[in-house]
């Protein structure tokens, strides 16, 4: 295996971000339809922690709280039961118009009708994080992380919080630390910002063991050029993502894993879902299989979380891909938007197709 993870960490995996609540309509009912909602802690660092965390890997969070909010404690409480450990400063709201936790309304669409999301930001508490509140040398140096994840949601929520991952980055790679990176890009976040934005990816990206994302990812926010996927067959469109990823491996020659997903909707509850990974020069390619969707947030997190847990179980590369797709594809069968998997042996089931009753 070209990573090099570190030994004797405290944590395995490391994720800095922002948290806030989920509200869903029960029974894939659209949210200006409905009067229950379910309320859930979310944010996609932690769905891709979750993974990890519920089979049974030492999980630290790293994020900032608003000070003597019922629904920090909320998100504290659930981050406990996913069996992570948490870090971060209590901001104070200052007033009504202060800062909150982001909430997050969705649906999960049904059938023909296909599933709405509606993030409010305002005041996002998040956009507060800062290196200045954080030892990182402590967390690094002293305690010990084999890998960080990190996501460009988080990078461009505010000057804070960029300056703040690739403070991280930084940090990571001075101890030894691998650093995974989902580039997430979010349009609406990088207005009027694309040079302040790009210059921070991109050093970050130049740093990275493992890049993640799609081909808009990769052209947005570092620049490549992806080549034309040739039409509509999926054997061109898989022929258009490699050369795509070969671009930015010759663009970012530290990384030795690159990954992205590949998603079809046929409707709100049956996709086609597969996977690209390129470990040094290994390719392995999961063309796109049907799969039953409940929710299809948090799938595409699902999968990073798979392939990390993977990576940091020093398995053979063969089965990153794999596991990440069963994950993601787990994450889709859950009311939650992140996977809750018992074992191994039932992520493994998910990939080999095999749902029958275990007793």
């Amino acid at each position: 295996m070209s990573i090099q993870l570190k030994k004797n960490c405290k944590y395995a995996l490391l994720v800095p971000t922002s948290m806030g609540i989920r509200i869903t309509p029960a029974n894939g009912q659209p949210v200006h339809a409905s009067d229950t909602f379910k309320m859930q802690a979310t944010s996609a660092e932690t769905n891709v922690a979750s993974i990890s965390s519920y089979l049974g890997l030492p999980v630290k969070v790293l994020t900032s709280f608003v000070k003597g909010s019922p629904i920090a404690q909320f998100i504290k409480s659930n981050l406990k039961a996913r069996h992570m450990d948490y870090e971060g400063p209590e901001v104070e709201q200052g007033d009504p118009w202060g800062y909150r936790h982001q909430i997050n309304m969705a649906d999960s669409g049904y059938g023909s009708r296909g599933p709405r999301v509606w993030n409010d930001r305002a005041g996002e508490v998040g956009r507060t994080l800062n290196v200045k509140d954080f030892d990182l040398q402590r967390i690094f140096e002293k305690e010990g992380v084999t890998v960080v994840h990190l996501s460009g949601l988080v990078a461009a929520l505010s000057p804070d919080s960029g300056q703040f991952c690739l403070e991280i980055a930084r940090t990571a790679r001075k101890y030894g630390t691998s650093v995974s990176f989902d580039l997430n890009h979010r349009a609406s976040f990088w207005a009027n910002r694309e040079e302040e934005l790009r210059n921070i990816f991109t050093e970050i990206a130049s740093v990275s063991d493992i890049l993640i994302g799609n081909e808009e990812d990769f052209q947005l926010c570092l620049g490549i050029k992806g080549p034309d996927a040739g039409g509509k067959a999926i054997d061109n469109k898989i022929e258009g993502f490699k050369g795509m990823i070969k671009s930015v491996k010759e663009n970012f020659s530290n990384a030795s894993v690159f990954a992205t997903t590949l998603r079809e909707v046929i409707n709100a509850n049956e996709h086609l879902w597969g996977a690209i990974t390129l470990v040094d020069d290994q390719w392995q390619v999961i063309k796109p299989r049907p799969i039953h969707v409940l929710d299809r947030i948090g799938g595409g997190d699902g999968f990073v979380g798979g392939l990390l847990y993977a990576i940091l179980q020093e398995w053979e590369s063969e089965k990153w891909a794999q596991f990440g797709w069963a994950t993601g594809a787990m994450a889709t069968t859950f009311l939650s938007d992140y996977a809750q998997p018992a074992d191994e042996e039932m992520v493994w089931s998910i990939w080999h197709g095999n749902a029958r009753v275990k007793r």
